[in-house]
């Protein structure tokens, strides 16, 4: 599929921030993991999602989505019986990084694959890891297809932190049920620090217990069980970045409803980001208001803790005055694609002056780009950062693998349409 963008110079409206991708997958297998019922309200139910739900029935679990109530009821299981011995995530890199943990409960061998972009993806760290906890682990490069053989028995493990967050998650979920105490020290610099938080604030909403040393160790007690509950998931910050961005690129004001201004989500800090690049942001309880003029100004920034802000923030910086830096952004090439080098690539394509180093972005602004055809490298945040550079290219803009936005943001186009931007799919 390809996404058709026609330039813009005026948005407006009130639209509703989709819900949270992260939190939604970890609250679908926390219930999924909890003796009892849940009830998930306002989750994200996307192609993503929908991979946690099947892994999670895979052991076991029982998931009804509610569309009356806007809700989805889990029976948990947390005897883990698993029949099938392979399980497919599609294209979800959370899934199979947080299930691989999950499933290394099991006292049988299972196998964890997903499609060509999941197979590229690392996942050495993680096996290493639960290796010292006492799993059989195989894998013939470290990535996808992997299986792993529990239980899981405790004990002590290392784990790097440089290379995703996502691993350690995993780790925090699984080692509660573990038969023994369990201690995890993270090697190296820790990235994405924030999808931490929020797994933590959520395993505690599900009755557990884990002692964070400053993020540098975590000791879990075994032998812990989940408390099934209601939770409700609030609006996604790294998604309702598109919105934001393409209200900060165009004379605009776009009221973006479902989004707390005291969540724990570190994507937050793009209120910041567009604050330091000269755009009006009014923060609300609930929801935040842009006011864009179209005329933003570069900045330096790391961006090693919010690795999904990369494609839009580095879209915002091709069209603005002066010159961005983005730095600390090694890891980000690891993503559902190389994003550094994807965004790169695809914004020079549209005329955009930007210089690739291993790290980070160099970026020296223009005031308009050029509409082209450009690839969407079967990523979601490329597709729509993309989306948001053509609103200021002259012509109009083709973006090919628009079908992977249904991976976080199924209803992208709709609400783009919705502000006025000439939007198509074809």
């Amino acid at each position: 599929m390809k996404l058709i963008i026609k330039p813009a110079k005026n948005l407006k409206g009130e639209v509703e921030a989709p819900p949270s991708k992260s939190y939604t997958h970890r609250a679908i297998i926390l219930a999924s993991l909890a003796r009892g019922e849940s009830k998930i309200y306002n989750p994200l139910l996307s192609a993503d999602t929908f991979a946690s739900i099947d892994a999670c029935k895979a052991i076991g679990a029982k998931v009804v989505i509610d569309e009356k109530n806007n809700c989805l009821i889990i029976n948990g299981n947390p005897e883990l019986d698993v029949p099938k011995t392979i399980i497919d995530v599609k294209n979800s890199g959370t899934t199979i990084r947080l299930m691989t943990s999950v499933l290394s409960l099991c006292d049988k061998k299972v196998t964890l694959t997903g499609d060509s972009s999941i197979q590229k993806r690392p996942m050495q760290p993680l096996l290493d890891a639960l290796r010292e906890l006492g799993v059989k682990t195989e894998s013939d490069n470290g990535t996808p297809p992997v299986s792993v053989t529990g239980p899981m028995r405790g004990g002590k493990c290392q784990i790097r932190g440089d290379v995703s967050s996502q691993f350690i998650s995993g780790l925090l979920i699984s080692s509660p049920m573990s038969g023994n105490d369990t201690t995890i020290e993270i090697m190296k610099s820790l990235k994405s620090k924030p999808y931490l938080k929020m797994t933590l604030h959520l395993v505690e909403q599900f009755g557990v217990e884990i002692e964070n040393r400053n993020y540098k160790k975590f000791f879990i007690n075994g032998g812990q069980e989940y408390l099934a509950g209601n939770y409700d998931v609030e609006g996604d910050y790294s998604s309702a970045a598109f919105i934001l961005g393409a209200g900060a690129l165009t004379d605009s004001e776009i009221k973006i409803k479902n989004l707390l201004n005291n969540s724990k989500q570190g994507d937050k800090i793009f209120l910041d980001i567009l604050e330091k690049m000269g755009a009006e942001i009014e923060i609300y309880e609930d929801y935040v208001i842009i006011k864009g003029s179209g005329k933003l100004n570069g900045i330096e920034i790391d961006l090693s803790q919010y690795p999904d802000l990369v494609p839009v923030v580095a879209a915002l910086a091709a069209l603005s005055r002066g010159k961005t830096t983005i730095k600390n952004i090694e890891h980000v090439r690891y993503k559902e694609s190389d994003r550094v080098h994807a965004i790169a690539t695809e914004l020079k394509k549209m005329g955009a002056r930007v210089t690739e180093l291993k790290a980070s972005l160099e970026i020296q602004g223009v005031e308009k780009l050029k509409g082209a055809e450009v690839c969407g490298w079967n990523d979601h945040r490329i597709v729509m950062a993309l989306a948001v550079a053509a609103l200021r290219a002259e012509g109009k803009t083709v973006i090919d693998a628009a079908e992977t936005i249904d991976v976080s943001f199924p209803d992208f186009h709709g609400v783009m349409k919705e502000l006025g931007v000439e939007i198509e799919v074809e």
